[in-house]
């Protein structure tokens, strides 16, 4: 095969599987959230008793990515993906049997540990399959699926809910994971193994000379224990640990800000949440093209992921003005440009990981940050539920709103700092 043979490009399918299988991740677990109005009337819940769901969640969560990011790094993305998509599926669709307050917490746990694989595995899958110049981009294409989940939902589930009730709103969206796992299984595989991949693409993939096979090898894997004493790892982690919330609380409380702030009908499908998750969409691919752009402009790779983050950082500030939101249109503005602003982030931040360790590390990397964003997920959810509830006792509900979108605003400079300040060139990691 001659040097100028066309490469086959087959990376970008793989990219749409990860996608595909982010719709679904957040699909499933956005489901709750526009169920939640239903719920409390069902179960009689407090802002509490949702707090402790979204809690269980994320416990399990944090928990399931350092167990999957290891997992996945001993047996390998393919198998590591199937084993994550059967279990978070089955979870999803548990939630439709659940009789009590103390049922759904326990689907909420296990829809968390199946969960935590998705991230682990598709940050390796775009290590393994992209030189680093792309990576951010794919990232960014990839992660937008948890976008489309988002904007899907507000749509999918109150038609589900009017049509067949709210148990089949589970239990439909938990099975279209098992559609995805069908076309995982027949059209994938690492590049070295795959027959739909030619030699000229093979190369483009390693054109960062990274060691083919030690980066491939089984047998040269990283305990995860051992990368903690690394500073790469801790800048990866507090970047997570403090941003990671913020997202969280625009999954699960965004419905139910607009619904008690501005009245919206959460039974029927939401043009204002579509139009913030659409944003989002937006940014996680704009950011990452903007890095990959500075990237291929001439800038250095760590300093154009940086100068990107930076970017986002400041674009998530104006989210202190949504207290003055006269309409929900222009909440729906502030919100949406805010949370478009962490998925351009988080396109950048996960790529951060693969640009400082091999790729026999990446999983184990993530699914060590990842978890510390799940701690913080855990954290923040105590102090939305206290503060949220102080303030419908005191009969503003508004009002403890404004407070979180305050804390919101500065999250992602205060983390950039730290960042910057744990590792202010980001080296590459010798293991």
């Amino acid at each position: 095969m001659t040097n100028d043979t066309p490469k086959t490009n087959y990376r970008w399918v793989v990219v749409a599987l990860l996608f595909f299988a982010t719709t679904i991740n957040y699909l499933d677990r956005q489901v709750i959230g526009l169920l939640k109005p239903t719920l409390e009337k069902e179960f009689n819940w407090s802002e509490q008793d949702y707090k402790n769901m979204v809690i269980a969640f994320q416990v399990a969560y944090a928990l399931g990515l350092v167990l999957f990011g290891n997992f996945i790094d001993k047996i390998g993305t393919k198998f590591g993906y199937t084993i994550s998509l059967i279990v978070w599926s089955v979870a999803a669709m548990a939630h439709a049997l659940a009789k009590s307050t103390l049922g759904f917490g326990a689907a909420r746990a296990s829809l968390g540990l199946g969960e935590s694989g998705n991230f682990p595995a598709a940050i390796k899958v775009v290590a393994e399959w992209f030189p680093k110049k792309e990576r951010a981009l794919a990232t960014g294409i990839f992660n937008s699926g948890a976008n489309i989940g988002a904007v899907v939902a507000p749509v999918l589930v109150p038609w589900i809910l009017g049509v067949y009730g709210w148990q089949m709103a589970f239990i439909i969206t938990g099975a279209i994971g098992f559609v995805w796992l069908v076309f995982w299984i027949i059209l994938y595989e690492i590049p070295t193994r795959h027959k739909k991949i030619n030699a000229a693409e093979v190369a483009y993939i390693h054109s960062d000379n990274e060691d083919v096979e030690v980066a491939e090898a089984p047998e040269a894997k990283v305990k995860w224990v051992e990368l903690l004493g690394i500073r790469q790892t801790w800048t990866f982690v507090v970047g997570k640990f403090l941003t990671d919330p913020i997202w969280y609380f625009f999954l699960f409380w965004l419905p139910s800000y607009f619904s008690t702030t501005f009245k919206l009908d959460l039974s029927k499908p939401s043009l204002p949440l579509v139009l913030v998750y659409t944003a989002t969409t937006i940014g996680s691919i704009g950011g990452g093209f903007l890095s990959s752009w500075f990237i291929k402009s001439g800038m250095p790779i760590f300093k154009a992921r940086k100068t990107a983050m930076f970017i986002f950082a400041l674009c998530v500030l104006p989210i202190f003005a949504a207290r003055y939101a006269g309409n929900i249109w222009q909440a729906v503005g502030l919100i949406g440009l805010a949370a478009a602003a962490h998925q351009a982030w988080s396109a950048n931040i996960f790529t951060t990981a693969s640009d400082m360790f091999p790729k026999r590390a990446v999983s184990s990397v993530v699914g060590i940050g990842s978890m510390a964003g799940s701690v913080g997920g855990i954290v923040f959810p105590f102090f939305i539920g206290w503060v949220l509830q102080s303030a419908k006792d005191a009969g503003n509900i508004t009002t403890g709103y404004n407070i979180i979108f305050s804390v919101c605003a500065c999250a992602y400079l205060v983390a950039w700092l730290l960042m910057h300040l744990l590792s202010p060139r980001m080296k590459v990691v010798k293991l």
